[in-house]
């Protein structure tokens, strides 16, 4: 019979409707019942798209004896992190404080109350590797929680505090300049310079780092700053995780060459990759990086995009119970579809052996330079590239015939709002109207659906087909930003005033005025067992970083201090972990850069349709140029309009901009050459 998780609409718990678990989702029903049988909590926290967490479903949810057990001493929860990033945050703090380490899938122990009081993540259903089984685990915990309530409390306590303790702040004081260049220097000396990426294996991805690292080299024009990021980003685009014919990236590689990947494809992870890649192709020129982001937003259109518009969460790393077999290829099944000859060459270029690369078979990667590789094979490069083109092609259709791996379809509004960004951003830069309108459609989509009287909510699905939960600082402040990047290619001062209402929204609901920064959660969110604050970035921006660049820009927008000084007080709070970690803060370091820089605020007075306003509106966004914000509008329609363009009129008869920088304008100019020396 299925469990209460069978009324759910997560994908996550939906797979373990039909456990002989008890499962309760989080909510007021469970806890009750734990109160009022005196039962410990069994909380199990993963999502969808996370193999580790399909494997102890498999191996111990669904074994009927450890299940009884379960059942027999536990209130047991299921929760889907990415609908309550939340409760995902509390409880990583106390596994981390338990055992050193953190992960999915998370299994945490906690008092009626919800305090925790033992915790790890994976637990094997016999002991192996220094672990003790599952079974163990549960006996001895509920013996403890029933014969030593004295231990329990003790530590639940002593780990309430350990979690409150977070980072030592700066309380006082004023933005240092010197704090990028500190983080930089920490980066060089943990650069891998074979390979790309920091440290070895596993290697994530990390774009906020080399996002960083391009601001840098924006500034000072330092060789290597920019050689990280070209190295980096050469190969994990030529490697396995990078998915050679349908374009995306896997989660992360699990070597220190980028070769065999995390098989899991993550919304957020190739909408941040998206906007490296672009801002990497817009420093350099080069044709290769605008190719891998077109064909990463290509392959979010096709595969993570309702038709509605808003943008699906993930997609697994299993099809048919195997890690990877939808990416998967041998010798053979190439031969067969390309012919003898074309199918030599192109298991040549992409690694395709009879012993493969990854479990018997072989993940597509390019280990070889294309120039090398022509000439390896005594081609031409031109002859190689149109065999490789066929054969991708001509893959790609044959691979389309297999089972795909599953794909969660909650919409999440923080993840949207990092591929909104991605969208409007490319739209612009690559002059694609076509991701206009996915981006166009998204906002309407989300706006639309997921916001109800000024609060935002965080997931939408098909089934049942309305919003859920209320919105945490992250959806706030990524789908503000996302909203500031639509503007700024639309110009359409509905997405501005959507923006700026979010985050005022954020300055209402989630500051915390005592030590500066912002919670996760709003002050009329439900009360948890302590209010949670993110500060690190991670695989995406943490909420408080995010918000912090938003109020930023707003503030260059519209002048006003109220959005300026919460962010400052913020950036100065954390200068120190900033120079110390620079990987756990990338992405405050590039708000920091933004703040230190001053922004450069660009108004352009014109029609949208007048071929002066489109000069100079391609002269100040399509360099890259991370420093500035533009607006734009005609001189008799400024209304809803940031106050940056109010009482500008134009020179001439002309579409004319206006430079300013940290209080001081600029004559106005009319003329393209005039702008760029400006700017």
């Amino acid at each position: 019979m299925p469990n209460r998780l069978a009324h759910e609409s997560s994908p996550y718990l939906l797979q373990h409707a039909n456990n002989p678990v008890d499962w309760y989702p989080w909510g007021e029903e469970a806890l009750h019942k734990a109160k009022t049988e005196d039962k410990p909590i069994f909380l199990s926290i993963g999502y969808s798209a996370c193999h580790w967490c399909h494997v102890m479903e498999h191996e111990s949810f669904e074994n009927e004896q450890i299940a009884a057990l379960m059942n027999e001493h536990f209130i047991n929860i299921k929760v889907d992190r990415e609908e309550r990033p939340d409760l995902d945050s509390i409880y990583m703090d106390a596994v981390v404080a338990i055992s050193g380490h953190g992960g999915w899938p998370m299994s945490v122990f906690l008092t009626p109350e919800g305090v925790p009081f033992y915790g790890g993540t994976y637990f094997p259903p016999t002991s192996r590797h220094g672990m003790p089984s599952f079974e163990q685990v549960l006996k001895s915990i509920a013996h403890v929680y029933h014969h030593q309530k004295d231990d329990v409390h003790n530590n639940g306590t002593a780990l309430l505090s350990r979690m409150g303790m977070g980072l030592a702040l700066q309380r006082e004081g004023s933005l240092d300049p010197a704090v990028p260049e500190l983080a930089l220097q920490a980066l060089s000396r943990t650069f891998d310079w074979t390979n790309g990426g920091f440290s070895q294996a596993p290697k994530f991805p990390q774009p906020m780092t080399y996002d960083f690292l391009l601001r840098s080299y924006y500034r000072h024009k330092r060789a290597s700053s920019l050689d990280m990021v070209e190295l980096t980003l050469h190969k994990m685009a030529q490697g396995g995780m990078y998915d050679q014919l349908g374009g995306g990236f896997h989660r992360y590689s699990v070597d220190s060459i980028w070769l065999v990947p995390h098989f899991e494809k993550m919304l957020y992870d190739n909408a941040l990759l998206a906007r490296l890649y672009l801002h990497t192709y817009q420093l350099t020129g080069q044709p290769f990086y605008r190719r891998i982001v077109e064909e990463t937003l290509d392959y979010v259109i096709r595969e993570m995009t309702h038709r509605g518009g808003g943008f699906y969460s993930t997609q697994d790393a299993d099809s048919e119970g195997e890690e990877g077999k939808f990416f998967l290829w041998t010798p053979t099944e190439v031969k067969a579809i390309l012919g003898e000859e074309e199918g030599r060459i192109f298991c040549a270029a992409y690694d395709v052996t009879p012993g493969g690369n990854f479990e018997g078979k072989s993940i597509l990667n390019l280990p070889t330079p294309l120039e090398q590789a022509a000439q390896n094979l005594n081609l031409t490069l031109d002859q190689l590239e149109d065999v490789l083109s066929r054969g991708r092609k001509k893959l790609f259709i044959e691979r389309e015939k297999r089972i795909k791996p599953g794909r969660d379809e909650k919409i999440i509004t923080a993840w949207n709002g990092l591929m909104l960004a991605a969208f409007a951003e490319a739209a612009r830069v690559l002059n694609r109207p076509d991701y206009r309108e996915v981006a166009i459609r998204n906002a309407e989509f989300i706006l639309s659906t997921m916001l109800k009287e000024g609060r935002l909510f965080r997931i939408w699905k098909e089934t049942p087909g309305q919003a859920k939960l209320m919105g945490n600082l992250e959806d706030y402040a990524f789908y503000a930003d996302g909203l500031l990047a639509l503007y700024q290619t639309t110009f359409d001062p509905r997405w501005f005033q959507h923006a700026r209402a979010l985050m005022d929204v954020v300055l209402a609901h989630f500051q915390d005025e005592e030590n500066g920064g912002f919670f996760d959660t709003a002050d009329d969110h439900e009360q948890l067992v302590t209010r949670p604050k993110s500060l690190q970035d991670n695989a995406t921006p943490c909420g408080n970083s995010m918000a912090v660049r938003t109020l930023l820009m707003l503030a260059a927008y519209t002048g006003q201090a109220r959005y300026e000084t919460p962010a400052v007080k913020a950036l100065v709070s954390l200068q120190g972990p900033m120079s110390q970690y620079p990987g756990a803060f990338a992405h405050w370091l590039g708000a920091l850069e933004f703040a230190i820089a001053p922004p450069k605020e660009v108004a352009i007075i014109g029609s949208l349709a007048g071929e002066d306003t489109k000069a100079l509106l391609d002269a100040t966004l399509i360099p890259y140029r991370p420093n500035q914000v533009v607006a734009c509008a005609d001189e008799n329609q400024t209304t809803g309009q940031p106050e940056l363009v109010e009482a500008r009129p134009k020179r001439d008869g002309r579409a004319t901009a206006y430079v300013c920088q940290h209080f001081a304008c600029q004559q106005p100019v009319t003329k393209v050459e005039e702008l760029e020396a400006l700017l």
